[in-house]
């Protein structure tokens, strides 16, 4: 740990738990060796971020929320242009909200567009929060450029980068939106470097991997396995597209009744219990649970793969079944079967028996069960939260 002296720091990230649930930890570590930290989000995650000792500086949003995740569309400017949208909208609020109290250094998750402008403005250094894969030397031309290319030509597309490209004028930066957002100047990254395609090809003079901060999480309560519960199996789709009662119904009819195993099923706000049927007794249904602590006592996990559940699937060694739905999910998915700890099942292949089939086949292998003893090993020395407040107080700027 270092002895930066006290500081000011601003957090900035938008009202999504896959966004803000990874800095939490990071957060609270910075206020506990005595930094003011001021967090800006959106009313509904305020009572989140001021349990970190932080102080939550509240602004309004346009952007949809994890309550209406279809409201993102189902094209790819759908999905990227909300987020110009709200840099505009949101920015003269957060400006004036530190008027007067201006941070020594800007944090900032990547979906948080306002807040490298305003740290260039203010002149203090920024950090990003990285939640998720970062891009790699060779990125732009292998990925982004082709999945970007049709985009950039369409009139829609065009008008999208001139308006952005004008924001950031405006702000006094001359740079390339896509590079704006996907190229901080320094990131630290939230994930176990074991989920990071092509790592070898990451500079790290700008991204530093420290894995999972994840916390005790005692305020999420604590699971109890049930005393004649032979094996353990979690299903989670995460907290955002949930809305999958086909998929639930398939895990009840590949899990439901199968001896030894009792299974927990989260089917999160979009689904009520009994559009399931009749669900048998060893079939645990809720709409949420507290999923770190079941999986500590888990066999096995069927995850959409977003980051949090991929890394707390690592760090607890629970083999997974990844069926992903949108956007890094896929990446995630892939990376995880790459490793030799689980089975991606795309959700269009999904099936009673090969659900039941690929977990069955994954917690009887002791290949599976050694990678992931070494993965969780090689996790523990990336340093986790420590090692990102260590790495965001030697961004600090050195005092007179």
């Amino acid at each position: 740990m270092t002895t930066a002296p006290r500081s000011h720091i601003a957090m900035f990230s938008i009202a999504a738990h896959g966004h803000v649930n990874p800095s939490l930890e990071v957060i609270r570590e910075l206020v506990d060796r005595g930094h003011r930290v001021s967090y800006a989000i959106p009313a509904s995650f305020a009572d989140k971020v001021a349990a970190t000792g932080a102080t939550p500086v509240v602004y309004d949003s346009t952007l949809p929320t994890d309550d209406d995740p279809d409201a993102w569309g189902t094209e790819l400017i759908d999905n990227i242009e909300p987020f110009l949208d709200d840099a505009i909208h949101v920015l003269p609020q957060l400006a004036a909200a530190f008027d007067g109290d201006r941070p020594d250094l800007v944090l900032h998750d990547i979906t948080s567009y306002p807040a490298a402008a305003l740290a260039h403005g203010w002149g203090v250094p920024a950090v990003s929060l990285w939640p998720n894969l970062v891009p790699w030397e060779g990125y732009e031309e292998e990925v982004a450029g082709p999945m970007y290319a049709e985009l950039r030509t369409s009139p829609r597309g065009k008008a999208y980068y001139a308006r952005f490209a004008d924001w950031l004028a405006g702000h006094g930066i001359h740079t390339d939106p896509d590079r704006y957002v996907a190229r901080p100047r320094r990131a630290v990254v939230l994930i176990p470097e074991a989920l990071q395609p092509n790592a070898d090809r990451v500079d790290r003079s700008v991204y530093t991997f420290v894995g999972a901060c994840q916390g005790e999480r005692a305020d999420q309560g604590e699971w109890q396995r049930p005393a004649d519960a032979g094996k353990v199996l979690l299903v989670s789709l995460g907290s955002a597209f949930t809305k999958q009662p086909d998929f639930y119904r398939a895990c009840v009819e590949a899990f439901g009744g199968l001896d030894g195993w009792h299974v927990v099923l989260q089917i999160g706000r979009f689904v009520e219990p009994a559009e399931l049927g009749d669900v048998p007794d060893n079939v645990e249904v809720r709409s949420w649970v507290p999923q770190l602590s079941v999986l500590k006592q888990a066999d096995a996990f069927v995850t959409h793969a977003g980051a949090g559940g991929s890394q707390e699937g690592l760090a607890t060694g629970t083999p997974m079944v990844a069926v992903p739905l949108a956007t890094d999910q896929f990446g995630n998915a892939d990376m995880l079967q790459s490793l030799g700890v689980a089975r991606h099942l795309p959700m269009d292949e999904v099936t009673p028996d090969r659900l039941r089939e690929a977990v069955l086949a994954l917690v009887d292998d002791p290949e599976v069960a050694r990678r992931g003893r070494e993965i969780q090993e090689r996790m523990a020395g990336e340093g986790g939260t420590r090692r990102a407040a260590d790495l965001i107080e030697a961004e600090l700027p050195t005092r007179s």
